[in-house]
């Protein structure tokens, strides 16, 4: 363990007086062992993976500075300090030229982020929790939801701490829930948009009942009954392409998105719903693969006489308007309009 801070059962004295204070006192990858009332079994929470979501940091300084006990032992792992120490706190997913660190939980871990990533699973593989969370904000405003890999009562149990929306993807992307095990259910819960106050308010709020609920691998009084969105394809840019934000097309880009297409996040999009401009035809500016492997693009968006448009009804999220996520990552997510797998 090269990187991390370890600290036990911390003095809530100690831990500064705001959130930013909080960062500079941890001032790097810091591991947090808190004792429960029953030490003979452990939880995990991992967050900050992204240094520009900060909602999971915000609960757990708010945890610790309340001074509660949960009641199980329970692995904190706060992941990214450096790169949300980066001014303005808050604001950088990732260090320059750094990978994105929830696409590193997979051989090879032969750099910084790779190595990081390698002793977060050393972590939990030491402690063994009978459970993990992996805490994100969305890039753009909206609406809470979890990601598993596959569905079975435990994973919708733990979501359900959370959230009503469950999507079961299993895209291969290097992320820490696919690392997920019979013995150790592993989910990922984007808790809401970074900048929403309603965001970090359920962050604390689902923190609370995953660190103080007795058992949460079954449904109980937590299932909310789940909706359920199955194998989203991504969209992505191909490379030099290049995207912008604004009311109108703007000639030095490619790709222009409207400002306030993140609106649509969870929502249904037809066929005439305009999300931008194009100036070229869709498989130049786009890539895109469904479950089997074929090219999916057309099957998202259409470009019609300069303008782009969903391809068939979808139900869109992720979406970001955030042009440096959108080439780093990807535009946005989709599934049919019903949250059933688009079918070619």
């Amino acid at each position: 363990m090269r990187r991390f801070k370890f600290v036990r059962d911390p003095d809530p004295k100690d831990l500064g007086y705001n959130i930013e204070e909080f960062l500079h006192w941890m001032d790097g990858p810091t591991c947090f062992l808190l004792t429960g009332d029953d030490p003979s079994r452990t939880r995990a929470l991992v967050t900050l993976l992204h240094g520009n979501e900060p909602s999971g940091t915000i609960a757990l300084y708010r945890w610790l500075k309340s001074g509660r006990r949960p009641a199980i032992n329970i692995v904190c792992i706060v992941a990214s300090v450096g790169a949300a120490l980066e001014p303005p706190v808050f604001s950088h997913r990732m260090l320059p030229r750094a990978r994105d660190l929830n696409r590193c939980f997979r051989p090879p871990f032969d750099d910084a982020q790779g190595i990081l990533a390698e002793e977060i699973l050393e972590i939990l593989n030491l402690h063994r929790p009978e459970a993990v969370v992996d805490m994100h904000n969305t890039s753009g405003s909206g609406p809470a939801f979890g990601v598993c890999t596959y569905m079975d009562r435990q994973h919708d149990a733990l979501v359900s701490l959370f959230t009503q929306r469950l999507i079961i993807s299993n895209l291969g992307l290097g992320a820490l829930m696919e690392r997920s095990e019979a013995d150790c259910p592993t989910v990922t819960v984007e808790v809401g948009g970074r900048l929403d106050d309603e965001a970090h308010e359920l962050a604390f709020e689902g923190m609370c009942r995953y660190f103080q609920t007795e058992v949460v691998l079954s449904p109980g009084d937590t299932d909310w009954g789940l909706e359920l969105l199955r194998d989203p394809i991504r969209l992505e840019l191909n490379d030099n392409v290049t995207l912008t934000y604004a009311e109108e097309p703007c000639d030095n880009y490619d790709i222009t998105l409207k400002p306030d297409i993140e609106h649509h996040n969870f929502g249904g999009v037809k066929p005439d719903t305009l999300l931008g401009w194009a100036r070229a035809p869709e498989k130049q500016l786009f890539s895109a693969l469904d479950a089997g492997g074929r090219c999916a693009v057309t099957q998202l968006v259409r470009i019609e006489n300069g303008e782009m448009y969903p391809a068939q009804p979808l139900k869109l999220f992720m979406i970001t308007n955030n042009a440096a996520i959108a080439h780093s990552d990807c535009l946005f997510y989709a599934v049919s309009d019903d949250g059933s797998t688009i079918c070619a």
